[in-house]
């Protein structure tokens, strides 16, 4: 197995959830982290609590906004110098159905989980080049093939999400870029915004660290080997 220790990595969406697991267990493995959030407050609260844990630097972007994803990308090289690991975790769902939802809504799917995946997959792959190699893990959902009744918007950029990724495997594996795309099912955390809605019992749940230590395992396998999808269900879920 790979070691992790020295790699810089790039975790969008990483102050909170899943994001944040996985930003934490790379610090853990000795990689140096840098995360994005939408708001500066976020930004530094993650970045102080994160500190003790290994090199960790913030800086606030709507990866949604290629102005803002380019910012962000040049202050991690100033501040971390080489990237050799993208993790697109960033992501959020509007849940309606077709005939209810918005323009806006639709766009809020669309330019969030998949928009700014490519916006940040080209600026990782401009620095991937300098120094030969990298890798891109790309954070999907099951909702990318299992449609759901409100969910319209949510599967369609998930599973453009998925087709994206194995092009950008396809384009860019004999340049020493490994490309790997994470579906998990349902996750222990407020994604949505429906935390209020949510009943008290979650155990049964996927826990955001459980995706953490995934991703920490695809990205140590050894150079010759590629881990290209992932689906992760709850072992016994809710009946």
């Amino acid at each position: 197995m790979e070691t992790l220790s020295g790699k810089t990595a790039i975790v969008t969406g990483g102050t909170r959830g899943i994001g944040r697991a996985i930003a934490e267990r790379l610090l853990r493995e000795g990689a140096p982290v840098a995360i994005c959030g939408r708001t500066r407050e976020a930004v530094d609260r993650a970045v102080a609590a994160m500190r003790p844990l290994g090199k960790i630097f913030g800086y606030p972007a709507d990866v949604r906004r290629l102005e803002d994803v380019r910012r962000f990308f040049e202050a991690v090289d100033g501040a971390l110098g080489s990237l050799d690991i993208l993790v697109n975790n960033a992501g959020e769902g509007v849940f309606r159905k077709v005939g209810e939802m918005t323009p806006e809504e639709w766009h809020r799917n669309i330019d969030l989980n998949l928009n700014g995946v490519f916006y940040c997959t080209r600026e990782a792959l401009a620095r991937f080049a300098k120094p030969g190699g990298g890798f891109i893990v790309n954070i999907s959902s099951l909702a990318a093939k299992n449609a759901f009744s409100g969910g319209a918007g949510y599967n369609a950029a998930k599973a453009g999400l998925n087709l994206f990724t194995e092009a950008l495997m396809l384009d860019h594996r004999y340049d020493n870029i490994r490309v790997c795309s994470i579906m998990p099912g349902s996750v222990d955390t407020e994604f949505g915004g429906d935390a209020a809605k949510r009943q008290d019992d979650t155990g049964w749940m996927i826990a955001p660290e459980d995706v953490a230590e995934t991703v920490a395992l695809v990205l140590r396998m050894p150079a010759r080997t590629m881990v290209s999808r992932v689906e992760m269900r709850p072992s016994r879920p809710r009946k």
